[in-house]
């Protein structure tokens, strides 16, 4: 059963690869032979003719929606560990597409309605020396306008303009934590891999695929060591079930107070795109079940 199920997954990476590469192609001699715009407008144009052309093979290929119909946490796997890295070239451009889980990490916005996960990452955080005011700081940014200003902190007073209805970048929690460094002299912040730990997104009720939880997520579920939290991290691919994870009765307790899953059929799909001087990286989630795009970030 094993192997047919590599099987399948080896199969359906390849056929992925193949009819990208074939698509993407046809699609920019297209371009190149009709386009005369000056050389970046080009190039950004190309960039999106490959974004129409990927998103088109995810919508109609029988093999990316077999990865939803065989309801199978391996078989995903499988396929996301064959097909993270696929870099080619074609009409004068480097691609890379990178291929990974949409629900490896914790939205902040789960925090936001609810005062167990608050304390709980508050915990987390203090482990590692951070004010717990700095989750106070985290729920400001989400909380939209308030007309009275009852912020917990004073970062508005500095960044007025600065949207505040959800975290919604990197970039956005970067301002945030320079604003906690300044605000409290405390550079604790630099001990924790953020790029590993947040995922931002507008849907607040979106679960965490225990299948890639990365460590600094399992450390933060469970509030336990980072050896315990890489040996949970090690065993991606192979949870079915709470009793597949093997928790004791306390890291139970604890994990129940957030939304996971055992199956979650949505990828995060980043591109990057070179040509000359010119670069872009574009990444955006795909639901294979709902054939839904969302959560686009162009960065040039």
């Amino acid at each position: 059963m094993r192997q047919a199920r590599h099987g399948i997954a080896l199969l359906i990476t390849i056929m992925f690869v193949i009819v990208i590469s074939v698509a993407i192609g046809f699609g920019l001699k297209q371009v190149n032979k009709a386009s005369s715009i000056v050389k970046n407008e080009n190039f950004m144009y190309q960039s999106r003719i490959i974004v129409e052309d990927i998103l088109k093979i995810l919508k109609t290929s029988p093999d990316i929606k077999s990865l939803a119909d065989t309801n199978s946490s391996e078989i995903l796997f499988l396929f996301l560990s064959q097909s993270s890295f696929i870099p080619f070239e074609s009409s004068g451009l480097e691609i890379i597409i990178h291929l990974s889980s949409a629900r490896e990490k914790l939205n902040p916005l789960a925090l936001k309605n609810s005062q167990e996960r608050q304390d709980s990452i508050k915990q987390y955080f203090n482990n590692y020396n951070i004010n717990s005011q700095y989750v106070d700081l985290l729920l400001d940014n989400m909380s939209g306008i308030k007309e009275d200003n009852s912020y917990s902190s004073m970062i508005f007073d500095e960044n007025p303009y600065l949207f505040r209805d959800y975290i919604t970048s990197a970039e956005h929690l970067e301002l945030i934590n320079d604003f906690y460094l300044k605000e409290y002299n405390d550079n604790s912040l630099s001990k924790i891999d953020f790029n590993n730990l947040f995922y931002y997104s507008t849907d607040e009720n979106m679960s965490i695929d225990v299948n890639y939880a990365t460590t600094e997520v399992w450390e933060m579920l469970l509030l336990t060591s980072k050896a315990r939290a890489e040996f949970l991290s090690n065993g991606r691919g192979a949870y079915t079930d709470l009793a597949s994870l093997n928790l004791d009765e306390d890291e139970k307790t604890q994990l129940a107070l957030f939304p996971i899953s055992y199956f979650e059929p949505v990828l995060f799909v980043r591109l990057e795109i070179k040509k000359e001087q010119s670069t872009a990286e574009i990444s955006f989630e795909y639901n294979i079940r709902t054939k839904q795009e969302s959560n686009f970030l162009i960065q040039p």
